[in-house]
Order: C-alpha cells, then sequence, then structure tokens
C-alpha cells in the first residue's frame, strides 16, 4: 500500500526525507509512504526540497503564502492519504497580546485543520516545540488537540527526546499523530529501547566516517581575531559565560545569560539543540577547534545524510537546518504509524501527552488500564467535560 503524501510547512525536506525511506512489509503487501505535494513560504527551502526529495516532479513543490494559496491548487495536484504540518506558533505564546487563532501565525496552525478538512486523509502527523503545552497555561494545546480531535481523528501527542532514539543531539518536539476515526487502527508510540545502545557522541556523529572533501554546504565560518581568542578560553560544556575569561573578552550583557552563546560541545555527549535562528555566538562550537560548526556537520548532527545539497545562502542554509526535525527519528515514526497500518506488532510506550481516543477503539488501545495517567473528555450537549471512561 503506498499513501500519497502532502505537506505543509515543509520546509527544506526533514519530514520528507523521513517519509521517502520509511517501510513496512508484511505477509502480503509493503507499505510505503509517496510525495504527493508540499508547499512552504520560503523559496530556497523549496529549492532544497525539490532537489532532494522530488527532483523529477518540481512542479508538485509550491512556493507560497499558505495564507494566501488557494487549496485548489493541491487539488489539482494529487488527493492525499497522508498529511504532515509543522505548524508555527507566535501568537500562541504568554508573552504579548495573544491573539491566538486570530493573530497573524495563528491561521498557520487553523490551516492544518482546513487541509485535513478538505482532504481527509487517513492518518497525519503533525510537529512543534515542546513549548507549545505551556503557552497560555495549556489552554492553547488543548483547544488544539480538540480542534484535531473534532475534525475526525483520534489524536496520539507525544514529547519526543531524539537523542532517545539515535540522534546525536538533545532535541524535543511534539509530535502528533492523528488517525481517522472511522479506521479500525490505533498509533502506539515507539519505544526507544531499540536504540538505547548506539553511540550518539557528537565525536562519532562528525568523525564517523569523516565528511567527504567534496560534500556541499561545508564552508568553514570565517571567525574573527576576537572569537579565536575567546574560544581558546572556553573548555567542552562551556560557554562564554560560565568559562573563566578575561575581562576583556567578557561579553557586555546584561539580565539572562543564554547558556548556547559561544558554547563549545562536549565530544562524547550529544550535541545540545541545533537552531537556525540567533546572531555571533549561536553557531554552536567545535570541542576542540576554535571554530563554529560547518552547515555539513549541523546537518550531520540533525541525521541528514551528506548528499543531501541544501540551497540558498550559507545564512539560509543554516537557517533551514536549524528548523527542520531530524529525518532519521522521524523515520522511527513514520514506520510505526506504517507497522500500524500493516498490523504489525513493534514495541511500544504509551504517550506521555493525553491522547484523545474515539470510543470504537477502547478494548483495542486497552484504555481501561490508563484510567490513572489519563484525563479524558465526552461530548454532552456541545460542551465537554472530565470522564471517569477514559475515550472519547
Amino acid at each position: 500500500m503506498i499513501f500519497k503524501f502532502g505537506e505543509l510547512f515543509c520546509g527544506p525536506g526533514g519530514l520528507g526525507l523521513a517519509a521517502k525511506l520509511a517501510k513496512a512489509n508484511n505477509s502480503s503487501d509493503e507499505f510505503e509512504i509517496d510525495h504527493a505535494w508540499s508547499t512552504d513560504y520560503d523559496i530556497d527551502s523549496c529549492n532544497t526540497y525539490i532537489k532532494n526529495i522530488c527532483p523529477d516532479n518540481p512542479k508538485s513543490v509550491i512556493h507560497k503564502d499558505i495564507r494566501k494559496l488557494d487549496y485548489k491548487v493541491l487539488k489539482n495536484i494529487s488527493e492525499i492519504d497522508a498529511l504532515a504540518f509543522g505548524f508555527p506558533c507566535n501568537d500562541f505564546s504568554v508573552v504579548g497580546e495573544q491573539k491566538g487563532i486570530d493573530g497573524v501565525y495563528g491561521p498557520l496552525y487553523s490551516s492544518g485543520v482546513k487541509a485535513l478538512k478538505i482532504f481527509q486523509p487517513m492518518w497525519f502527523l503533525a510537529e512543534n516545540v515542546g513549548g507549545l503545552r505551556n503557552a497560555n497555561e495549556g489552554k492553547t494545546f488543548n483547544n488544539i488537540l480538540q480542534d484535531l480531535f473534532d475534525t475526525g481523528y483520534s489524536v496520539y501527542p507525544h514529547l519526543y527526546k531524539f537523542d532517545k532514539y539515535g540522534v546525536p543531539q538533545s532535541r524535543q518536539r511534539i509530535i502528533i499523530i492523528g488517525i481517522r476515526k472511522d479506521l479500525d487502527i490505533v498509533f502506539r508510540v515507539p519505544s526507544p529501547i531499540l536504540y538505547k545502545d548506539l553511540d550518539i557522541s557528537v565525536r562519532n556523529a562528525l568523525e564517523n566516517p569523516p565528511i567527504p572533501q567534496d560534500a556541499t554546504n561545508n564552508e568553514l565560518t570565517r571567525q574573527s581575531e576576537q572569537v579565536i581568542k575567546r574560544l581558546k578560553h572556553i573548555k567542552p560544556g562551556e560557554n562564554a559565560f560560565t568559562a573563566n575569561l578575561p575581562e576583556e573578552l567578557q561579553l557586555n550583557v546584561k539580565g539572562a545569560k543564554i547558556s548556547q552563546i559561544y558554547k563549545r560541545l562536549e565530544p562524547n555527549k550529544p550535541s545540545y539543540t541545533i537552531t537556525g535562528s540567533g546572531g555571533g555566538g549561536t553557531h554552536v562550537y567545535h570541542w576542540k577547534e576554535n571554530r563554529a560548526l560547518t552547515n555539513r556537520e549541523r546537518a550531520r548532527l540533525q541525521t541528514f545524510p551528506d548528499n543531501f545539497e541544501f540551497c540558498g545562502s550559507k545564512e539560509s542554509v543554516r537557517k533551514q537546518i536549524g528548523m527542520a526535525v531530524p529525518p532519521m527519528g522521524v523515520k522511527i515514526i513514520f514506520e510505526a504509524l506504517l507497522k500500524s497500518f500493516a498490523k504489525i506488532e513493534y514495541d511500544s510506550v504509551d504517550c506521555n501527552i493525553t491522547p484523545l481516543i474515539h470510543h470504537q477503539h477502547q478494548e483495542i488501545y486497552n484504555v481501561s488500564s490508563m484510567k490513572e495517567q489519563y484525563s479524558i473528555f465526552e461530548k454532552t450537549d456541545n460542551t465537554y467535560k472530565k470522564s471517569a471512561c477514559g475515550i472519547l
């Protein structure tokens, strides 16, 4: 079975590559995910996606602001069986005016809900930063889950720690899996137990094997003499504020002191989180050499293969890498999804965030054993109240 795959906010293709590589086989069929279309507002990201995910079908990648996109354009390209979207959440922050769905970025979340209503795919994957759970005292996140459930899906949210799944980086993301309610399918979070003995140190990730000399996106950043002098005083794991710096090399920063400023990696541990934004001092620094990592090194810590070529300027590439999800980590989640549809058993763990499950799946998911862990809601007269039954 091949699932035709559509993607909103596709970025450079972290999810796209994960979907392309994911496979599952039972005794009678092969289960795969095949690119149908994708869209993003950033032209460099679109070009990167085309080059690596669908070089033979460039017209399937739409460069457009989602707020101005007519979904008929996507529908004319292809119907889909699966949807992915990593939605921005700026307007859900507790800082500022809290405009929520009515703000500039709020509608970007609702565009995912809109796509679900229009295309009614069999399943979806939605992705966001872990801090989304805390926006507006958790109310925003609960509303998002409820909206997704009301659109016709059982939803299985989980905070994934990707270093537990073989990614050489301390990176956490909320991944929400949705399965259409009329399908006799449930999703279980894949267990990280298979990956517990992997070497996820940055030294292993960057040196085994060495990066090929002809690898793209591997240009060194030109470091100023001041930065080089500063780095000479910073030990692995230290940053500009924890290191013993001479007064002339200290940063004149008031208030909060960001822990990743000029922070060196620790060679025998996973990397700290790779980001795509920020100015000088946030580029991730080698544990021994007095320099920032190259974009190719950052891409390795994000588990992109060396032959994955990013398009655009060096700063654009840095942003694309930092904003992406680690494809080798998400591949595990996609393969768990495929196994769910193929009826293949796999090691799993409970969701660490409350799932909203359609009542017909009570026995399949064994929700009754989770009553202490989960609080679930059932609908009565268009309102929701806590229920002891453990299902929706």
